[in-house]
């Protein structure tokens, strides 16, 4: 990816006319665009790792794999947060002393020996996909910081076709897993937004939520064993199916944020690839109206593979439909999309079934169009971002989940929350939501915030940030749904887990990692 925005540099997006309409009109953002950085214009932190310890990191992978350049260090940075970018268009910026690339498990585990002697923090880095300020280099009590890079374990370990299971090195991104196992006939089926860049292990270590959920589920319903080299051993979890051999220690490790150790093997379920898909948009007069009918779809148990729903804002704006923004080829209501996959007979039926829910319960079909329109961009809003920031805008993404009975008060009050505290800053603030991810009791809540930069926009979106998470706490929404927590998130732990929780991961952590090297300053308050 590129180091100072998202992704791909030639999928880059301008602006359209109607999106610069809607940022002039609506939230006085005018103005030239900000030049960005070259690389040779950032002053980097200059490397604290010492001539020693970097020969004996060398020593374990070589020379051309223990990086101290500049370049290399920029590109590990962090992640891709609003703060991140924003972050990146400073000319004095820090990053890891130095990048470090194991070909396997042996060299893992010696890395974590010889930074654990040596007192060097280590951040275990795989798509560098992270929101929440997961790939930070907090160096904490220690001198230095490394980026353990996972790039070279990039496999595919095994596939039991039978089972339907496979093995998957930690490092594979998404799109290679997905090319390996549809040789072979068979899927993955996690595509979260962040899929063309984000790994496998980061999709354990973050407890990943993709857009097929209502079908296949988060990620961690997907793992059947995960493996993980932690600097006092080898954790190998997930003999079965299913156990009753006490507390499920899987969970130790999927959404651990690397925290508690290296994950460099994941086993997860696989499932035929699809023979066929049906797409169908629909749209409801309101938001309340269409929340009720997913409910209703998700209860009974009709079986999309795909469901959302955006709310009037964002069905206004037409985000759903990202190659269209500020278009109002869709006017009024809100925008539901479904997708069905299978067998013919299977997706049929229950595109039938889930559609007779959806009229009962006010909804009209807009057809295929639109359903289509938001698979075929559904990978492109980060880019979007990029322009956004550079004109002058700020945006950003934030989630939470509740109770379908909370869902209307959640939603009002991290509205509110945003509106009024970015309206303190001197902008008006376009916030919009959806419905992406359903279950029997609640659903997510994922808001896109747009206002005008003012001031330092990074203490501006802060205060922001932490006056919806705020709002989250007190309303009976999580702190995070499927984004992780950390470092962005961490200040909320306890409440989300309770003083006994936080000790429970501070008595792992003293367990697993007792010198405290791995990614200091996440997760764990």
């Amino acid at each position: 990816m590129k180091w100072n925005a998202w992704g791909d540099p030639a999928a880059a997006r301008p602006l359209s006319d109607g999106i610069r309409s809607l940022l002039r009109e609506a939230l006085g953002v005018e103005g030239p665009p900000t030049p960005d950085l070259s690389p040779d214009q950032v002053r980097l932190r200059p490397s604290a790792l010492s001539d020693a310890d970097r020969d004996a990191l060398a020593g374990v992978v070589g020379a051309d794999f223990c990086r101290v350049d500049e370049h290399s260090r920029l590109l590990h940075a962090g992640g891709k947060s609003t703060l991140d970018l924003l972050r990146r268009r400073q000319p004095e910026q820090d990053a890891p002393d130095a990048v470090v690339l194991p070909a396997d498990e042996d060299q893992i585990a010696e890395i974590l020996r010889i930074c654990g002697s040596r007192r060097i923090a280590v951040v275990p880095f795989g798509g560098g996909t992270s929101v929440v300020g997961g790939l930070d280099p907090i160096r904490g009590e220690f001198g230095s910081v490394v980026a353990l890079d996972l790039r070279r374990l990039n496999r595919l370990i095994w596939l039991d076709e039978v089972s339907q299971l496979a093995e998957l090195s930690a490092g594979m991104t998404g799109p290679a897993a997905e090319e390996t196992l549809r040789a072979r006939g068979f899927s993955l089926g996690h595509f979260p937004q962040s899929f063309e860049f984000a790994s496998i292990g980061g999709f354990a270590a973050t407890r990943s939520s993709g857009q097929n959920s209502a079908g296949y589920g988060r990620f961690n319903d997907m793992v059947r064993g995960v493996r993980a080299i932690t600097p006092t051993g080898v954790l190998d979890l997930g003999r079965a199916p299913e156990s009753a051999a006490g507390p499920d220690l899987r969970h130790l490790l999927i959404g651990s944020e690397g925290v508690f150790g290296v994950i460099t093997r994941v086993r997860v379920r696989v499932r035929p690839v699809p023979e066929a898909v049906r797409y169908e948009a629909w749209s409801f007069p309101d938001f309340a109206t269409g929340t009720a009918a997913l409910r209703a779809v998700t209860q009974i148990g009709t079986g999309p593979t795909v469901i959302r729903l955006s709310d009037e804002a964002e069905t206004g704006v037409n985000l759903a439909t990202t190659d269209n923004i500020g278009d109002q080829s869709i006017t009024g209501g809100c925008l539901a999309i479904t997708v069905f996959e299978g067998t013919a007979a299977h997706a049929e039926s229950r595109h039938a079934e889930t559609a007779a829910v959806l009229a009962a319960h006010g909804g009209t079909s807009l057809g295929e169009e639109p359903a289509r329109a938001w698979e075929h961009g559904r990978f492109s809003a980060p880019y979007l971002r990029d322009s956004l920031l550079s004109a002058g805008a700020l945006c950003e993404t934030l989630e939470t989940a509740t109770t379908w009975s909370n869902i209307p008060t959640l939603k009002a009050a991290v509205t509110d929350a945003l509106t009024s505290t970015l309206g303190e800053s001197g902008t008006s603030a376009l916030v919009m939501c959806h419905i992406s991810h359903v279950y029997p009791t609640g659903a997510s809540l994922y808001f896109t915030v747009v206002a005008a930069q003012r001031g330092n926009p990074i203490e501006q979106w802060r205060t922001a940030k932490a006056a919806a998470s705020d709002a989250m706490m007190r309303h009976g929404g999580t702190i995070t749904h499927h984004h992780a927590v950390g470092a962005d998130h961490r200040p909320w732990m306890r409440d989300e887990v309770g003083g006994l929780g936080v000790d429970i991961l501070r008595a792992v952590k003293a367990t697993l990692d007792p010198a405290g090297i791995l990614n200091p300053g996440k997760l764990i308050p």
